[in-house]
């Protein structure tokens, strides 16, 4: 494990990404505005260093895994930037949801100094992360996909190869819109369940094991019912990356109906609980409407790694 990793962006997500780097024994520097953040990192072997061109200049590839296109963008082609600092025949790896056409624009900018993309967004939930098999999309030249094998493999559980750069981003679109669409819709089934009588742990237990089962069920309806709707992930992210699918739909022309309908809900439900708001609280607008809440005992807080 040669190859010097950078790793920026130390969130809920990004530093379970960085640590199973660690693990997996690269060399790993990192770098958050908000050094608390890599606290823990430090303690387990990575270098922690004070700017995004400081963590290209000790890497070999460079990982970003931010929560919005502006915020990647001045990391990676800003004055202190990655590109400032990231030698000729090196890799930018950028693992957030991006827009592509903002993704392929600072592939260009880098490509100009010799420097490779990849996009490698994920999906799965940051319990995933955390234990190393969250799933990772991978799009970019397959040939530098090829090289970097071992670094995803490192982070994830399964690892697809999607394409060209810019088809991973769509693919992680549609999956997170699958993913609130279902969230809406469990929502509604938990609460046609607790005002028709029926026990809530029971239902959940029906619902696990039928045909309307969804992963999204198996989680962040465990969280719901708990009341806590911790999922690491906020309201702000849920809108931005439905957002972006909804762009998608005008540039392909698709229809999304219901894709539409729950940006709609989610856009309420910022209004109401703000952008820091844990996204499963989408369902706290139905509990709120109907005044009726949805506990049942024996649901944990938070999901564990599995």
């Amino acid at each position: 494990m040669t190859m010097k990793i950078g790793y920026i962006g130390l969130g809920s997500l990004g530093r379970h990404l960085a640590a199973s780097l660690l693990r997996a024994g690269f060399p790993v520097t990192v770098y958050d505005v908000d050094k608390s953040c890599a606290i823990e990192l430090v303690e387990a072997g990575a270098t922690c260093v004070d700017s995004a061109e400081e963590t290209a200049r000790a890497s070999d590839t460079v990982i970003t895994c931010l929560p919005s296109p502006e915020i990647v963008a001045e990391t990676v082609a800003g004055e202190h930037g990655i590109l400032k600092g990231l030698a000729a025949g090196g890799t930018w790896i950028d693992m957030s949801t991006n827009d592509l056409h903002e993704l392929q624009r600072l592939a260009a900018l880098a490509a100009e100094q010799g420097v490779s993309t990849l996009e490698a967004p994920v999906t799965g939930g940051v319990h995933r992360a955390a234990a190393g098999m969250i799933t990772v999309l991978v799009g970019g030249d397959e040939a530098v996909f090829e090289k970097h094998r071992p670094l995803f493999e490192a982070m994830g559980g399964r690892v697809f190869y999607i394409g060209k750069l810019g088809q991973a981003s769509v693919i992680k679109v549609i999956t997170n819109m699958l993913a609130f669409i279902h969230l809406v819709a469990d929502g509604e089934a938990l609460m046609l369940a607790k005002r028709g009588g029926v026990d809530l742990k029971l239902a959940w237990d029906v619902i696990e094991a039928s045909s309307g089962n969804s992963f999204c069920h198996e989680t962040e309806g465990q969280l719901i019912l708990n009341g806590s709707y911790n999922i690491n992930f906020t309201m702000d992210l849920a809108r931005k990356d439905l957002y972006f699918a909804h762009q998608m739909g005008r540039e392909f022309g698709v229809p999304l109906e219901l894709g539409g309908l729950t940006e709609q809900i989610f856009a309420r439900a910022r209004a109401a609980y703000g952008g820091d708001a844990q996204s499963p609280m989408v369902v706290k607008l139905l509990e709120d409407a109907v005044g009726t809440d949805l506990r049942a005992p024996g649901f944990p807080a938070e999901l564990e790694p599995e």
